[in-house]
């Protein structure tokens, strides 16, 4: 007995193949086995073309003169399922990963700062930015405590790690605040490496870090090349220029020398008031990153 009409039984196993994507790959605990237990009835009603609920309710999608499924709708069907198996796949990989590292290099940033900060003895700022290190922190080892992109899967050495990171940050505290600045940035140094040994066991290169924390900056170049905002391009320049360094001390090929050619170009042209060059050559600095950032990042 059968009561879904094929287009209707096409979108169900759609939606459960999407299902079961965004529960694999996107969410955790309670939320990921409701899509999980989603995921089933749907890809099952649509399998077995009959909706339990539609019997209850006295529905029924396929009329007496529903055309039977042709090889050829069949196949496209199966095609576009699969597609969306694997391209869903690959994407929400690819997706997830890049996320984890947007939100890595927010938090990190905080720490860098404090970091240098705590080594050049500026008690004030180095407060400043410790503050916002924390709860950044805290953020940050919540989330990913809890979910851990696909990537991370398999580390059973993560949710460690980041504990004692929390408690290497903690402990400084009283240093930061009152104490020796010098023994703080010491104890704080030591947190570098346990991230470092997290991305070499994953396979994140540290370039793939340093890309994208480059990448957010550089949107902003783009945004001001694009308005031809002269101020605000000089204004930027050194930051982005700075987080460039970064990607240049992990790889000095060619492809990385076309990066820094370009974002200099920019600043040139502002720097000589040649308005209309600049959103062109924001275009090619952009051009020249998305070739990196697909092969590398």
């Amino acid at each position: 007995m059968t009561n879904t009409h094929p287009i209707d039984r096409f979108v169900r196993a759609l939606a459960g193949v999407c299902l079961l994507l965004l529960g694999f790959f996107w969410l955790s605990g309670a939320w990921q086995w409701t899509a999980y237990a989603a995921s089933v009835v749907m890809l099952a009603t649509a399998a077995l073309n009959f909706c339990p609920l539609y019997q209850l309710l006295g529905i029924n999608t396929r009329s007496a003169n529903t055309l039977s499924a042709s090889p050829m709708r069949t196949g496209i069907a199966w095609a576009v399922l699969l597609a969306t198996l694997v391209g869903g796949s690959y994407a929400s990989a690819f997706g997830s990963r890049k996320l984890f590292l947007e939100d890595f290099n927010a938090m990190n940033g905080f720490y860098k700062q404090t970091l240098f900060l705590t080594g050049k003895g500026e008690r004030d700022k180095a407060n400043a930015q410790y503050a916002l290190l924390v709860p950044a922190l805290e953020v940050f080892s919540s989330k990913y405590t809890r979910y851990q992109p696909f990537t991370l899967r398999g580390d059973t050495q993560w949710v460690a790690d980041l504990d004692r990171v929390r408690r290497m940050v903690g402990d400084v505290a009283g240093l930061v605040k009152t104490g020796d600045l010098q023994t703080a940035h010491l104890a704080l140094e030591q947190v570098r490496p346990v991230f470092q040994d997290v991305f070499k066991r994953n396979g994140f290169s540290l370039l793939a870090v340093a890309l994208v924390d480059f990448h957010d900056a550089m949107e902003l170049i783009l945004d001001a090349a694009q308005a031809k905002d002269i101020a605000k391009l000089a204004a930027l320049y050194p930051g982005v220029s700075d987080k460039l360094v970064a990607v240049e001390a992990e790889a000095q090929d060619a492809d990385i020398q076309a990066i820094r050619r370009n974002l200099d170009a920019v600043d040139a042209a502002a720097r000589s008031q040649q308005l209309d060059a600049l959103p062109a050559l924001g275009e090619k600095l952009k051009s020249s990153f998305v070739k990196v950032y697909l092969q590398r990042g």
